[in-house]
């Protein structure tokens, strides 16, 4: 469809030019980072290096922005961006622990547009091209199945009873 074509790139664009200046620039984001990692507790197989977790959640976004803007994986793509987006946006726009309104209203700005981003990733993780989704597939099986049981049960059946009738007039 002709929206899809158009929508998924326009919303991957934000992701993969974010993405590029977390690579290129991770400095900016890594003391926001850091402050994130003292606060929140992370698994001990999780790296603590602040500056690389900006340059894998970049290129998280890069990858993800690249596969949704080209339709390859887009509910795969539109998942992993969403995941990605929450820290990041915790991270980056913590309007709550601004106390200069205008800064307070710039990040609060901000946070709400990646919550629109965050509903729009949602729509997109769920989209199944007006094809049907696993659990439309699962119940199609489940019942095609049973039906089939029953078929061949009721096949079964006749079978027995013409193989009883045939013995019966070859015993006769």
């Amino acid at each position: 469809m002709l929206v899809r074509r158009i929508a998924r790139p326009l919303l991957a664009s934000v992701f993969v030019v974010t993405g590029l200046d977390a690579l290129r620039n991770p400095g900016a984001r890594t003391a926001q980072a850091a402050h994130l990692l003292e606060q929140v507790p992370t698994p001990t197989s999780m790296p603590d290096d602040p500056d690389l977790l900006v340059r894998v959640n970049g290129g998280v976004l890069v990858a993800g922005g690249a596969l949704l803007a080209t339709g390859r994986f887009p509910r795969l793509a539109s998942t992993l961006l969403a995941a990605s987006l929450v820290p990041t946006t915790a991270v980056e726009h913590a309007f709550w622990e601004e106390s200069d309104p205008q800064r307070k209203a710039q990040s609060r700005s901000l946070f709400l547009k990646n919550v629109g981003l965050l509903g729009g990733l949602l729509l997109a993780a769920v989209d199944t091209e007006g094809r049907p989704g696993l659990a439309w597939r699962a119940r199609h099986v489940t019942q095609r199945t049973r039906h089939e049981a029953k078929h061949a049960t009721k096949s079964a059946k006749r079978e027995a009873k013409l193989m009883a009738l045939k013995a019966q007039d070859a015993v006769s």
